[in-house]
């Protein structure tokens, strides 16, 4: 069992840089890929950036260039580093656990956090 709780959402302006945190509970974490999706209001769920656990990274199209995503096995936390936010970012973003190689679909992840809210005003 793996439970994920988010962090480090809130209001920024365009252009500026947030980071998310996804803490997780149990001792096989390292071994679960983690991903990144985001939803906003009457949208579809999107991918947005995971990461294997040897450390290899995957990211939607969207967010290249702008969010990284890295992991610390010691503490068992995910981050989502997000610079030159842009309003169109605005959306609950959700961190998720799975067993496979950094899907980026979402009904691959078994778990999944409670989500953190990221609002960037223009």
């Amino acid at each position: 069992q793996v439970q994920l709780v988010e962090s480090g959402g809130g209001l920024v302006q365009a252009g500026g840089s947030l980071r998310l945190s996804c803490a997780a509970s149990g001792r096989t974490f390292r071994f679960y890929a983690v991903g990144w999706f985001r939803q906003a209001p009457g949208k579809v769920r999107e991918f947005v950036a995971a990461i294997g656990w040897s450390g290899g990274t995957r990211y939607g199209d969207s967010v290249k260039g702008r969010f990284t995503i890295s992991r610390d096995n010691a503490k068992n936390t995910v981050y989502l580093q997000m610079n030159s936010l842009k309003p169109e970012d605005t959306a609950v973003y959700y961190c998720a656990a799975g067993q496979r190689d950094m899907p980026v679909t979402a009904v691959e992840y078994g778990y999944w956090g409670q989500g953190t809210q990221v609002t960037v005003s223009s």
